[in-house]
């Protein structure tokens, strides 16, 4: 308890500096620190959600369940409420908090305060009616709402917002975790990247690091990062890849369901662009798409998700071969392959590039089960904590 009361005082000064920064000077008065709202009492979070009923829950995270609340204002909030015997969570939470205080853009969500009264510690974001993008794309029956403009919209506002953290945000920033449930929509169906409990702030000019902490999710994590722990800008871009791949063929990144030879996304979309047959992936529920568009998202995604890192573009390429209409996009190289079954690994020499200097080839990180695929994890050397994702409504 006496950890975040020091925390919160952090947060308040840090507050208080702000708005000192702005008015040119002078300390605000504490009531002005606690009608700003940053911080939320436990109490009207708890009325607010009807004491986190279940009938109020919106889905359950990495780190605990989120919930609809309803506060005195009228104004409605998605409280995501930290599990008490998270492993990871004091971390996250922490940290989360710290990073969504220092950007904003219209593509990431926006956090309203928090909350860290004794052992509970919540966040308060807005709330986005209509949930997350995995809970449309994957839905045969809700897909079609999806049109080829809003998917081509929601890709573009992805690369928006990562090109931001990556390159425009006060410090550079690496999500680790983009992903389809990742990405909220709002009434417009504009996306919103989301759930920044696992990010990582790079200060300075770094622009990668080696770690023994391999945090992600199963299919979209670049194989140089889940194999070494080598971690930089384009193990985002890889993500972004595997993503928009996704949101093009309506369908995740692994199906077993599809059979041996379409199971893998990115292997399948691969042999399609090798045999000139790439707009096959296009998702057949869609009554039509802008065909050079849909050829361009497949062929940019397979270059995000290519096995050698210094190939991958970074975001301001992306976003420039998005806005385009004359860029001619390279042809991409192999992508790098993930195995499944908790197994990481790549199919060539050239997945090293750029990595760790000293890579040990055997490498592979193993101990998660087929049931785990598409979900969170943090792998702490050789303890591993999986975490399962479920979302009912929107948040």
């Amino acid at each position: 308890m006496g950890f975040f009361s020091s925390f919160s005082d952090c947060l308040s000064r840090k507050l208080r500096g702000d708005k000192s920064a702005v008015s040119g000077g002078g300390e605000e008065p504490d009531d002005a620190i606690e009608s700003s709202g940053l911080f939320f009492q436990l109490l009207s979070l708890q009325i607010a959600t009807n004491f986190f009923s279940d009938t109020n829950q919106l889905g359950h995270g990495g780190f605990g369940p989120v919930y609809k609340g309803l506060l005195p204002t009228g104004q409605v909030v998605a409280v995501k409420k930290l599990s008490l015997n998270s492993r990871q969570g004091l971390k996250e939470f922490i940290n989360e908090v710290k990073l969504l205080l220092k950007i904003q853009h219209k593509n990431l969500v926006t956090l309203l305060g928090c909350c860290a009264e004794g052992p509970e510690k919540m966040l308060v974001y807005e709330y986005l009616p209509n949930k997350s993008l995995d809970y449309f794309l994957f839905d045969k029956k809700k897909s079609p709402s999806l049109d080829w403009s809003k998917r081509y919209r929601i890709i573009t506002g992805v690369a928006r917002g990562l090109l931001y953290l990556h390159e425009e945000a006060p410090e550079r920033i690496i999500h680790r975790d983009i992903k389809a449930s990742n990405i909220l929509l709002d009434e417009e169906l504009n996306p919103k990247i989301s759930d920044f409990g696992l990010a990582r702030l790079f200060p300075g000019e770094d622009t990668h690091v080696n770690t023994f902490r391999i945090s992600g999710t199963h299919g979209y994590m670049a194989p140089e990062y889940a194999l070494r722990g080598y971690l930089s800008v384009k193990t985002d871009v890889f993500s972004f890849g595997v993503l928009v791949l996704e949101i093009v063929s309506g369908r995740k990144n692994h199906d077993g369901q599809l059979g041996a030879e379409k199971a893998d996304l990115l292997s399948y979309a691969w042999m399609l662009l090798q045999a000139g047959k790439s707009l096959e992936l296009v998702d057949p529920g869609l009554a039509k798409c802008v065909p050079d568009e849909a050829a361009m998202c497949i062929q940019l995604g397979l270059l995000c998700c290519q096995a050698s890192i210094g190939d991958r573009p970074d975001m301001n390429s992306v976003h420039l071969m998005l806005s385009s209409d004359s860029f001619t996009l390279p042809r991409p190289g192999k992508p790098g392959i993930q195995g499944r079954v908790g197994r990481w690994t790549t199919t060539s020499t050239s997945a090293l590039t750029n990595t760790n200097p000293n890579p040990n080839p055997s490498s592979t990180f193993t101990g998660v089960s087929k049931a785990s695929a598409g979900n969170s994890f943090v792998e702490e050397y050789s303890r591993n904590s999986i975490s399962y994702s479920s979302i009912d409504e929107g948040r």
